[in-house]
C-alpha cells in the first residue's frame, strides 16, 4: 500500500492514535443472512465512524448488498438514584449541545447520572459517574436491564441500574471539570418526575425509561 491509499484509522493513526478500527465487523458469523464486505473508518474524530457494505438475504430468499454507517461511542451505564423514605428521585442537570441544536429550548436536560464504560465493567463505571457526577457513594445496586439505544445507527448498549441513597451521604459532586461538564444536582418528587415527562421537562430516552420502570417496580405502595 503507498501513502496516498493510507487512511487514519486504517493503516494511519486517528486523532487518538489508534489504527485497524476498519476490522470490527468483519469477523461477524453468527447470522447466515448477514456477510459483511467491506468496513471502513469515515471520521477521524472521538469515536468511531464507519460505513459497512454486507450482503443481506430477505425472507424471498434474495440477496441484496446494503451499506450502513454506525456510530461507535462505547457502551454505558445509568443508574436511577431514589430516596425510598421521602420518594425521590436525584436527577442531575447539564447543557447537551446535540439536544439544543435540534430543538430543545434551552439545552439544559435534566437525566439520571450516566457515562461510558471507558474499559470498566458496567457496575464500576456506574459508581465512579454517581459519585463523580453527583456525590453519591452507592451501596446497594440492582441491575434492571441492557437496552440499545438508537439501534438504527449507534451501536452503543446502555446497562440500567438503580440504587437507594441517602441524602446525608451526598458529597461532591458536579462533574469532572477537565472534561467541561458543569452537572447540577436535581431532587424530584417522584410523582413530579412523571409530570415533567409528560409536560417535556423531561426529555431523556433513558431516564423517562428509568422512571416508568419505577412507576411499575418501586413507588406502587400507597403515601
Amino acid at each position: 500500500m503507498n501513502g496516498q491509499d493510507a487512511r487514519p484509522g486504517h493503516d494511519l493513526p486517528d486523532g487518538r492514535g489508534r489504527t485497524g478500527l476498519q476490522q470490527t465487523g468483519r469477523d461477524l458469523a453468527a447470522n447466515p443472512d448477514v456477510r459483511v464486505r467491506d468496513v471502513e473508518v469515515t471520521s477521524d474524530g472521538w469515536h468511531v465512524l464507519r460505513r459497512t457494505t454486507f450482503d443481506y438475504r430477505g425472507r424471498d430468499g434474495s440477496w441484496t448488498t446494503q451499506s450502513r454507517e454506525t456510530y461507535d461511542r462505547g457502551n454505558g451505564a445509568t443508574v436511577l438514584l431514589y430516596d425510598p423514605d421521602a420518594r425521590t428521585v436525584l436527577l442531575t442537570r447539564q447543557f447537551r449541545f446535540p439536544a439544543y441544536v435540534n430543538g430543545h429550548p434551552d439545552g439544559m436536560l435534566v437525566e439520571a447520572a450516566a457515562g461510558l464504560l471507558d474499559g470498566d465493567a458496567p457496575e464500576e463505571a456506574i459508581r465512579r459517574e454517581a459519585a463523580e457526577e453527583l456525590g453519591v457513594r452507592i451501596g446497594e445496586l440492582e441491575h434492571l436491564f441492557d437496552l440499545f439505544m438508537s439501534p438504527g445507527s449507534v451501536t452503543e448498549r446502555v446497562h440500567f441500574y438503580a440504587a437507594p441513597y441517602r441524602p446525608a451521604e451526598v458529597a461532591g459532586g458536579g462533574g469532572v471539570e477537565a472534561e467541561g461538564e458543569e452537572i447540577e444536582p436535581v431532587v424530584v418528587p417522584y410523582d413530579e418526575a412523571l409530570a415533567m415527562i409528560a409536560d417535556g421537562r423531561i426529555a431523556d430516552g433513558k431516564t423517562v425509561i428509568l422512571l416508568q420502570w419505577a412507576a411499575l417496580n418501586l413507588f406502587l405502595r400507597p403515601r
